[in-house]
């Protein structure tokens, strides 16, 4: 059975466009937390970890820390990371990971 760490250290192994894990990225001393580019998604986005607001991947390639952030309703970079651990913890029980 494969640990969590070595799932999400194997995902960031290809480009940003092709994980389907969120990941950590830090630029200008702050840190997002990046969501995989959904199927029909023109760009994917970034979120604060703890402040339920994002911005275009895009943006904060380009601008980092300066980059427009926007409120969301429901979700904050850490429920990403919560998010995706519960679904790869639950695919590890059943077996679908090893």
């Amino acid at each position: 059975m494969m640990e969590m760490e070595a799932i999400f250290a194997a995902d960031r192994e290809h480009p940003p466009h092709e994980r389907s894990l969120p990941w950590p990225e830090t630029r200008n001393g702050m840190t997002v937390i990046v969501e995989p580019k959904p199927h029909w998604a023109r760009d994917m986005r970034a979120f604060r970890p703890d402040v339920r607001e994002y911005c275009a991947y895009a943006d904060w390639v380009e601008h980092g820390a300066c980059a427009r952030f926007f409120g969301h309703i429901a979700i904050c970079g850490y429920d990403l990371m919560r998010k995706a651990r519960a679904l790869i913890a639950c695919e590890i029980a059943e077996g679908q990971r090893k």
